[in-house]
């Protein structure tokens, strides 16, 4: 290189000599003096490189700068002006990772304060950018980040680029949150869901960006899934009926009777919230969008395990784990279920409900009657263990033998009576009174009622007792028969009158029936309903309890009579008037004798 050329590259660093190099070797106290002074065409030329490397200070403009140094309180910015600006780091709490070297937006809020520094604002920069922002992270589905300030009604307040936006509780996480306080003070990650611009509301997500996750982990599970697929989950949600399982991003629901080989009355008796387990695939559907698992499934079957020893016949100990109508449920060991039916509960052959001899969690000891390994099916027995009352039934209960029972049940012909525990009689309607005509049980005795019966019959092959109850006392119908005999006067009034008659009660047993026709008094007219009058019994029947009466016939007879006496009377003036063989054979002679005297 020739000297030339040297000559013109010195010039040519001299020309770009670095304005802040020049500040800082320039003395400004003698300048302002006077002392120094500086070439014009120096100055201008330093004016010419502060243009082109400075940026223009001018108020409310947002600039990119530099950190260039971070205290406890603020961060030092470069921006490239005459002097360093200063930022308070409270306006860079969504970004805890701030470090020397990042570049950020700020605004220039003020050249100099009063001790000449450079005013700047990282957050009034970040308002005027975030519209922008937000809308562009809307649109185009990117990730943003956000300072969670609050809790508010239904959600949080989150910081987004300096706009305040608001993330529902629903949004927050894929499953329910309880605590929202835990997330307050941390910056998380965001999608934009929802923008309105009319009244500048910005609604954010985390949820979505899970889910997201989610379905890239959910699509590569599900390809992967098999029948008996053993997998490791957690408890996500137990409800009544089952438990949901979330296995990496795909739920799966293992129902209530596949928790566990024994009986359970809720899930959360064998789970709990956010637990893992192993679970088994036991079948999905074409799209594998439900999943059912199975948790027991990966254990024994407790029948299996059931000892060799216990056989039909055995006397066994159980809990009774549920109750049914036709009987009980006894857990006889973990997982292994017989079944008591009500008939094999009580000796008694009037059935009744299995509540009314056992209840849940009752410790019962029974009879196997029948096991069936095959199908894990086991019958047991209580009545077993007690000595069948129908035994010595013959010596208990001999026919003729009174004794009191229970009125236990009705039926529209009878009464069932219990007299002891397994031996229930029956009594008919007809056997309830003597004198009552009753129509159902329910008239004469309540369910509850202690009745002193009489063995009638018994049948002991048939295990039947026909009991009686009116022969516990003497029939009335016995003595009413002699008193109330046909052709016997009673006094009495009409109770009833009826299509075909009137109603009258001799006593609180005897109610008769007057026909029609028997109702007419002396005078021609008929006696009528409350009236008092004397009646003769013409029919009384002790086996239908039947008696017909007639006030008619009192007077009806006393005329026959009557004209029975008149009659009789005038057939012996009759026959007081009537000549005799004497007085004919007289008047014969007289005849003859007066024949012959003319002759």
């Amino acid at each position: 290189m020739t000297e030339e050329n040297q000559n013109q590259a010195a010039q040519v660093a001299e020309t770009k000599q670095d304005p802040q190099a020049f500040l800082d070797q320039f003395n400004w106290d003698k300048y302002e003096q006077g002392i120094e002074r500086v070439d014009e065409a120096k100055l201008k030329e330093f004016e010419q490189l502060v243009s082109k490397n400075f940026v223009d200070t001018a108020d409310e403009e947002v600039v990119v700068g530099t950190v260039v140094y971070l205290t406890e309180r603020e961060a030092i910015i470069d921006i490239n002006a005459k002097s360093e600006g200063v930022i308070s780091l409270n306006e860079f709490r969504y970004n805890p990772d701030l470090k020397v070297g990042d570049q950020v937006e700020v605004l220039i809020d003020i050249r100099e304060d009063k001790t000449g520094q450079l005013v700047l604002s990282h957050r009034k920069a970040r308002t005027i950018k975030a519209w922008d922002r937000v809308n562009k992270a809307h649109d185009e589905e990117l990730v943003v980040n956000g300072f969670v300030k609050c809790r508010t009604k239904g959600g949080m307040i989150v910081d987004v680029f300096g706009i305040e936006a608001f993330l529902p509780g629903s949004q927050i996480d894929v499953k329910p949150i309880r605590d929202y306080d835990q997330y307050v003070g941390k910056t998380m990650e965001f999608k934009v869901v929802k923008i309105n611009h009319e009244f500048k509301n910005v609604v954010v997500s985390h949820k979505a960006l899970i889910e997201a996750d989610i379905e890239e982990q959910k699509k590569e599970i599900i390809g992967q899934l098999e029948k008996g697929q053993v997998l490791e989950g957690v408890v996500k949600n137990i409800t009544s009926y089952g438990v949901f399982i979330d296995l990496g991003g795909v739920d799966g629901l293992i129902h209530i009777t596949d928790l566990s080989w024994n009986r359970i009355n809720h899930p959360n008796e064998v789970v709990e919230l956010d637990q893992k387990l192993n679970v088994v695939i036991l079948d999905f559907d074409d799209n594998k969008s439900r999943i059912q698992l199975g948790l027991k499934q990966l254990e024994k079957h407790p029948w299996e395990a059931l000892s060799e020893t216990i056989q039909v016949g055995d006397t066994v100990k159980g809990k009774v784990v549920v109750i049914a109508d036709y009987g009980a449920f006894v857990e006889v060991s973990d997982g292994v279920e017989g079944l008591v039916h009500v008939s094999e509960m009580s000796w008694s052959t009037h059935l009744r409900s299995a509540q009314d001899f056992v209840k849940v969690g009752d410790e019962v000891t029974a009879v196997i009657l029948t096991l069936d390994r095959e199908d894990r099916k086991m019958s047991l027995g209580i009545k077993q263990l007690s000595q069948d009352p129908w035994t010595d039934i013959t010596a208990k209960y001999p026919v003729g033998s009174t004794h009191k029972g229970i009125v236990r049940n009705f039926t529209n012909f009878g009464v069932f009576v219990e007299l002891e525990e397994g031996i229930d009689g029956l009594v008919y309607i007809s056997d309830l009174s003597w004198t009552k005509k009753i129509k159902h049980p329910s008239e004469f005795v309540a369910v509850g009622d202690t009745l002193e019966v009489v063995v009638l019959e018994l049948d002991v092959d048939g295990r039947k007792l026909s009991l009686g109850h009116k022969q516990t006392t003497t029939n009335p119908w016995d003595k009413y028969e002699d008193d109330f005999a046909v052709d016997t006067v009673h006094q009495a009034i009409i109770s009833e009158i009826v299509d075909k008659g009137a109603t009258i009660q001799f006593n609180e047993d005897i109610l008769a029936f007057v026909p029609q026709r028997h109702l007419e008094k002396e005078d021609g007219s008929k006696l009528n309903k409350g009236d008092e009058a004397e009646f003769k019994i013409i029919e009384f029947n002790k086996d239908f309890k039947r008696v017909v009466a007639s006030h008619t016939a009192l007077f009806k007879e006393e005329e026959k009579r009557a004209v029975k006496a008149a009659v009789k009377k005038q057939t012996a003036k009759a026959d007081e008037a009537k000549p005799t063989i004497g007085d004919a054979n007289e008047a014969l002679q007289a005849l003859k004798d007066k024949m012959e005297g003319k002759a």
